[in-house]
């Protein structure tokens, strides 16, 4: 079994352990759709972020912890505040320090998400919106995802992806056309173009 399937299958079991108020959310009960959102993120990492984000997944599993319970609880501090208000003392104490960093690598990748949406407008109108600012009770933005996505991170992996970030800007590349470009292709598109030229 290769890193990423490890990580895939312990982010899994932990994703569909997710307790809703609702009961389970279809995507909760869609594996494959799941498999291929986060296997074209983790496709883009390089194998030190993989080990490092794959030690986080076991430790929490050997600690009891549900990192997937951890991001969306964070991200309801935007989306629902009143139901975040009951869950805030039950999350982890997130550092200063982390927080920064957190707050730091955001703008690097709305920024990203902004040339995607600029560059496949048609294509884009399946993506999450972009800001906080849009969020709402069944609408969670890019950036509150990212930001509950981060959060969850140890120290030492969200050094290595901020390491990795600014790699990227560095050499001029765009991470999300990176994610996006293997999303589409395991749709049976050959490119971006194709997928975006698709779209009616």
């Amino acid at each position: 079994m290769s890193l990423i399937d490890e990580i895939l299958t312990l982010e899994w079991e932990q994703f569909s352990a997710v307790a809703n108020e609702d009961g389970q959310a279809p995507c909760q009960q869609d594996p494959a759709a799941f498999d291929i959102m986060r296997r074209s993120q983790f496709m883009t990492w390089p194998e030190q972020l993989l080990k490092s984000y794959w030690q986080d997944l076991v430790c929490a599993k050997k600690a009891e912890r549900n990192l997937m319970t951890e991001k969306y609880a964070r991200m309801m501090e935007s989306t629902a505040p009143e139901s975040y208000a009951s869950l805030a003392d039950m999350l982890p104490m997130l550092s200063e320090s982390h927080q920064r960093l957190v707050e730091s690598i955001i703008p690097l990748q709305i920024r990203w998400m902004e040339i995607y949406v600029e560059q496949y407008p048609r294509l884009a109108l399946g993506n999450r919106r972009i800001y906080t600012s849009e969020d709402g009770p069944y609408e969670t933005s890019y950036e509150t995802y990212l930001r509950g996505e981060l959060s969850i991170y140890s120290d030492a992996t969200l050094r290595i992806y901020q390491a990795f970030v600014q790699e990227l800007l560095d050499d001029g590349r765009n991470l999300m056309l990176e994610v996006m470009e293997n999303t589409v292709r395991f749709y049976g598109f050959s490119s971006l173009e194709h997928a975006e030229s698709s779209q009616q």
